[in-house]
């Protein structure tokens, strides 16, 4: 399979309900995929490789927030 067709696959994958151990991986892929992307796009210089990289980043951050749970703004 292409990497983009993977990477448009995982960035429309429902997040929701989801294990710790599920948010590991997901996590990872979205590692893989971006920087699997990244190669591309050092040859390519294509801007829409760099907003697919953008999505997955987010999606991204928004799974390892859940992983690693929100700050607490008090003592």
């Amino acid at each position: 399979m292409d990497i983009l067709e993977e990477a448009i696959i995982f960035e429309n994958a429902k997040m929701s309900h989801m294990t710790t151990s599920d948010r590991v991986v997901a996590s990872r892929e979205a590692k893989r995929l971006v920087l699997a992307i990244n190669e591309i796009y050092k040859k390519t210089k294509s801007t829409t490789l760099m907003d697919l990289m953008k999505r997955l980043t987010v999606k991204k951050k928004r799974i390892d927030i859940r992983l690693k749970g929100r700050p607490n703004s008090g003592i």
